[in-house]
């Protein structure tokens, strides 16, 4: 593969952890555990975004994206499957990490309100561009590789984990992080995407968290009428992996 765009995709994932800090910045709701707004979280996705849309028709960065598609085909010896589950990795382990006594930012119900909130924005996001963008895969398999959907779920979860571990530890979200990023390397190592459908895929999955916090006292006042934790609440989660569409259920306690 391409040493720079190794290199763009590492400071794609790099960049975003150490942004992440200013979230420090924003005043936290000691109640509620909830993120509040602050448009300085808006400028790595919004970067990350902005380079995949430009670069649908900028010649410079297609020259780019084609450059770097020749390359890998070049190189390529087999295709590593990994990303397929590597995506979910982030958000399960910080499901895991609760289940291991390691507490996160919120309780399981909110918790899992925010998550299948950013999942709903993330996935509706994806499917609704790539319709639109209709853009045709390096390998020429489907027109719909605009943006990386397996990005954007990695780092939807990077995100998450960051957001509900990084009073426990900065490293939680260094490692999902590192994750979501190995996610839109071999995306493009298996020929699946072009850089510039990573990038975007990557803004996405970021900013669909993000928002997913911001709004989550408004969805939980909704939901929930009565703050009895021990209330039960069922929910239908949508599902998409790049080639099948589903629903799940989730029964929260």
């Amino acid at each position: 593969m391409s040493c720079k765009a190794i290199l763009l995709v590492f400071l794609f994932g790099l960049f975003s952890v150490n942004a992440q800090q200013n979230d420090s910045i924003t005043k936290i709701d000691s109640t509620s555990h909830q993120l509040k707004f602050n448009y300085k979280q808006l400028i790595i996705p919004s970067v990350l975004i902005g380079y995949g849309v430009i670069g649908i028709g900028n010649d410079q960065l297609l020259s780019f994206n084609h450059q770097i598609k020749s390359e890998v085909t070049e190189d390529i010896d087999e295709k590593i499957t990994i990303d397929d589950f590597s995506q979910y990795a982030p958000a399960a382990s910080v499901y895991a990490l609760n289940a291991f006594g390691v507490k996160g930012k919120n309780n399981m119900r909110d918790r899992s309100v925010i998550f299948v909130t950013s999942y709903v924005i993330m996935a509706s996001t994806v499917l609704g561009l790539k319709s639109i963008v209709h853009e045709e895969r390096p390998d020429g398999s489907s027109n719909n590789s605009f943006p990386s959907g397996h990005t954007a779920t990695a780092f939807m979860g990077a995100e998450f984990l960051y957001q509900e571990y990084k009073d426990k530890s900065i490293w939680y979200g260094i490692a999902g992080y590192a994750v979501a990023t190995g996610t839109g390397l071999f995306r493009i190592y298996n020929n699946r995407h072009w850089l510039t459908d990573v990038a975007a895929g990557a803004g996405i999955g970021i900013l669909s968290t993000k928002i997913a916090y911001w709004i989550n006292p408004y969805i939980t006042k909704k939901l929930f009428k009565s703050s009895a934790e021990n209330k039960s609440t069922s929910m239908i989660m949508p599902f998409y992996n790049g080639q099948q569409y589903g629903l799940g259920f989730a029964k929260i306690f």
